[in-house]
């Protein structure tokens, strides 16, 4: 926790940081879950899951579909189904039914059955963002959304890194269904936790276990309070109402624009490092033909077609570039839970300098769109060395988790609180249809070139979109809302 908060948690109290702990524990779970598909993708393809060859980028792509079709379809009952029930029961239906989901991949064994069980985890999954978005804008002021959403979403980069540090290496040890089946029972302890601990900030004080000071701190926000009792006597939204309003256009086109990015390196950034690898190999073994060591190599992968190491580390073998893509994935992600935090961090500090608050989250959102242009070079870099594509998706990552937490924030600084996960829902939805979009269209694009055996051609077309997707829905979301004012309804 930053200094400057300490002296404050120690006056007012800290509960409102134990929640918050609670709900970063359950997005590490929705990506320690969700991440498993992509790093077990070759292996996966190897078993015959996807088919033949000539077809498993497409089939692979359906099966993302899969999920992204549901996730959208989730979303669109989501956050009316966790306004309606509150955010402690609707978190603990969508963990229960997540897990359950993750564990069912382990019996799926071919395309379309992988296809059911990866659209039972989307639906379930959908849950995640509106509840937790739901209990910050609950359990936090306006002052410190940003950074409690920061804190909880980086741990969307937590599950992405615990992810390829022990995935690969369970499927390896005993098969890849053991590592869906372990990683879905993580999720069921949760739940534990969950119910002992949460509860509404007003039910706590009741309960003697949050101090009034804290409790006064949590609602001190003079504007929103005020916009909450002039909704009290009103009758509930509708999702027609919320969409004739710019505000909600604004979030919608933000999510739809970026969203698909994330989606893409969650689903094709391992297969990307692995084929840098691969085709360095190649490279390297056309260029010395003669070399006593390429029969090493040559044998080694006769005998161990899935292997998925550091190639450099085969005895008496070396290969300029050659990476450890499990060791690169996990550091990716790791950056990213960085930029999660400073997201949160940055419109904080801007805001203690004096800067009104609606023109320190917009800034804050135009500096992080301006990094994801980094991956712009990311293909043609990582044709001279590996780890150089590595470091500019590590940027731009990094800059979606600061993105993300902020976007997030813009809801609870437009909307009053008994709309937020509907809100949220909504954008999430369009997000996951913007991921259905990019996932077609990179089954599409990579398979025409792997089939031309050029695929990073089709991997550097798709680092065009990702560089740029940023800057192009702040300009929208600039444009439709110039100023992001809390709306009464």
């Amino acid at each position: 926790m930053p200094p400057k908060l300490a002296p404050l948690n120690e006056t007012i109290g800290r509960h409102r940081w134990t929640i918050c702990a609670l709900i970063f524990a359950a997005t590490t779970i929705n990506y320690l879950d969700r991440n498993v598909l992509g790093l077990l993708k070759d292996t996966l393809s190897t078993a015959g899951v996807f088919g033949a060859a000539g077809q498993q980028e497409k089939n692979y792509a359906n099966v993302v579909i899969c999920f992204q079709i549901a996730y959208a379809a989730g979303l669109i009952f989501a956050g009316k189904i966790i306004d309606k029930v509150g955010t402690k029961s609707g978190y603990a239906y969508a963990l229960l039914g997540w897990s359950f989901a993750a564990i069912g991949h382990a019996f799926g064994h071919h395309t379309w059955s992988f296809g059911f069980w990866r659209a039972a985890l989307g639906v379930t999954e959908a849950g995640n963002f509106p509840a937790a978005n739901k209990a910050v804008a609950e359990w936090f002021p306006k002052k410190e959304r940003a950074f409690a959403t920061g804190l909880y979403n980086s741990g969307a980069n937590i599950g992405s890194i615990v992810a390829p540090l022990t995935v690969p290496y369970i499927a390896r040890a005993w098969g890849w269904e053991w590592a869906f089946v372990l990683t879905g029972a993580v999720g069921l302890i949760w739940l534990a936790f969950w119910y002992v601990l949460y509860a509404s900030p007003a039910a706590k004080l009741q309960q003697g276990k949050l101090s009034q000071a804290e409790y006064n701190f949590i609602h001190s926000d003079a504007d929103e309070q005020a916009a909450e009792k002039a909704d009290v006597a009103k009758v509930k939204v509708s999702w027609f109402k919320l969409l004739t309003f710019r505000q909600t256009w604004a979030f919608v086109l933000g999510k739809f624009m970026t969203d698909p990015i994330w989606w893409f390196f969650l689903f094709w950034l391992p297969s990307f490092l692995n084929g840098e690898n691969a085709r360095k190999v190649k490279e390297f073994m056309a260029a010395h033909p003669a070399d006593p060591n390429t029969l090493t190599v040559t044998a080694y992968l006769t005998t161990h077609p899935g292997f998925t190491g550091k190639l450099a580390e085969i005895p008496g073998v070396a290969f300029p570039g050659v990476i450890s893509w499990p060791l690169a994935v996990a550091l990716i992600y790791s950056i990213s839970g960085i930029g999660s935090i400073l997201g949160g961090w940055l419109p904080k500090k801007f805001i203690n300098g004096g800067m009104d608050a609606n023109k320190a989250r917009k800034l804050a959102m135009f500096i992080y769109a301006l990094f994801p242009l980094t991956v712009l070079g990311a293909s043609r870099l990582g044709a001279i060395n590996t780890w150089f594509a590595v470091g500019t998706i590590a940027i731009a990552c990094a800059a979606h988790a600061a993105w993300s937490a902020n976007i997030f924030t813009t809801v609870s600084d437009m909307f009053p609180k008994k709309v937020v996960a509907s809100v949220t829902g909504i954008g999430g939805m369009a997000g996951a249809v913007g991921g259905m979009l990019i996932a077609y269209a990179a089954g599409l694009l990579l398979q025409h070139y792997k089939n031309l055996e050029k695929i990073e051609v089709g991997y550097g077309i798709l680092f065009v979109v990702c560089g740029l997707a940023y800057i192009t829905a702040w300009t929208l979301m600039h444009l439709l809302v110039p100023k992001f004012k809390k709306i009464i309804l």
